[in-house]
């Protein structure tokens, strides 16, 4: 299975381009997911570093953010438009330690980076587009099983993730308790808060209000909802840091030689405006809607008897972490975490002035 890139329609990685590193496993039995939709026939690109050990006890399974991909390690190109997104954490002597673990990384159901999403190619040959199923971070975990299965590892030394990753590793200590037995489970909360619905809302009502969106069915056109995607990231871009960290940043500097008393910009402007095009060139709008909205339906209380009946059931031993200057998912959000999940001393805070971003940062 190979991806090609058309920039001018969906900023999206389609059916073309070099694989670079990624590993495809396709899985043709159905998936039921929590709306009731289902899909029959599901690939999921995943990378891998380190080498399973003869017991299958050494896995580690890492977990990427919106909007990451499998690539959390290596250099881009040959198929991958950026570095890894955790290039300094997952090499030998690294806390990911690649000679004594064996790390995976998938790309999340509804991606648009080799696992199936909108972009991807239905049974008719047609993208998926405005037909793909909205999904929930317990669909995805199910997914992950199933490729967790196709590895072999029946138990994981280690899960791993931030933001919409820690969703999933919380999805994984709560559905699957016996194959986890450590979490580290960084700047996220039980549930998607009111806050976060809206912010989240208000960049899909954006990339919704583009002409070019063609109600989600624009693959093919001359154009795509790229001005959409641009401005909604730009809005997410905002969350994801601090405000003290703009201060110290940009203040009120202009941009390089332009006035923004005539028509010139800030510095910040043209900050956000480069994390809208950056993500145009390796991201589908699609995609963006999909993950977006399967965020807002975080909640591991759902149909579980509550968030605290939810979580006393896990039997992980784990870690908890938070940024110190984290607007979208405050430190309330991991000590309420940790109040309700046995085995957590304390939560571990990232002093940070790069707000939620800092994890990565």
């Amino acid at each position: 299975m190979t991806f090609a890139y058309n920039r001018a329609t969906t900023g999206a990685w389609l059916a073309g381009d070099p694989e670079g590193h990624r590993r495809f496993a396709r899985f043709e039995q159905r998936f039921a997911f929590e709306t009731g939709d289902t899909l029959d026939d599901i690939t999921v690109a995943y990378e891998t570093w380190g080498e399973l050990n003869a017991a299958r006890s050494n896995g580690v399974l890492v977990m990427h953010a919106l909007p990451g991909d499998s690539h959390a390690h290596g250099f881009a190109g040959g198929g991958h438009p950026t570095d890894g997104w955790w290039d300094r954490r997952i090499v030998p002597g690294a806390p990911i330690d690649t000679d004594r673990f064996f790390v995976g990384c998938p790309n999340v159901l509804g991606g648009c980076q080799g696992t199936t999403g909108p972009s991807s190619l239905a049974p008719d040959g047609r993208p998926y587009g405005s037909r793909f199923p909205w999904i929930t971070p317990r669909d995805q975990t199910a997914v992950e099983v199933a490729l967790a299965d196709h590895l072999g590892v029946d138990r994981w030394a280690a899960v791993i993730g931030g933001s919409m990753g820690g969703m999933r590793v919380l999805e994984w200590c709560v559905q699957h308790p016996a194959r986890v037995e450590r979490a580290v489970i960084i700047a996220v909360g039980a549930y998607a808060t009111a806050e976060q619905i809206g912010l989240s809302s208000s960049q899909n009502r954006i990339i919704l209000a583009d002409p070019d969106f063609a109600h989600g069915d624009y693959y093919g056109n001359e154009r795509g909802p790229l001005t959409g995607l641009r401005l909604a990231r730009e809005v997410g871009q905002m969350s994801y840091r601090s405000e003290l960290e703009f201060h110290r940043r940009f203040h009120r500097k202009p941009q390089g030689d332009e006035d923004p008393m005539r028509g010139g910009r800030y510095a910040m402007e043209s900050y956000l405006q480069h994390h809208g095009d950056k993500l145009l060139a390796r991201f589908d709008a699609n995609s963006y809607l999909v993950l977006s909205t399967c965020m807002n339906h975080h909640d591991v209380g759902r149909d579980r008897g509550g968030v605290a009946e939810a979580l006393s059931g896990i039997t992980a031993e784990v870690t908890l972490a938070g940024i110190s200057t984290d607007r979208l998912y405050p430190l309330r959000l991991q000590y309420e975490l940790a109040e309700m999940i046995p085995n957590v001393h304390d939560v571990e805070v990232i002093h940070s002035i790069a707000g939620h971003d800092g994890f990565l940062t």
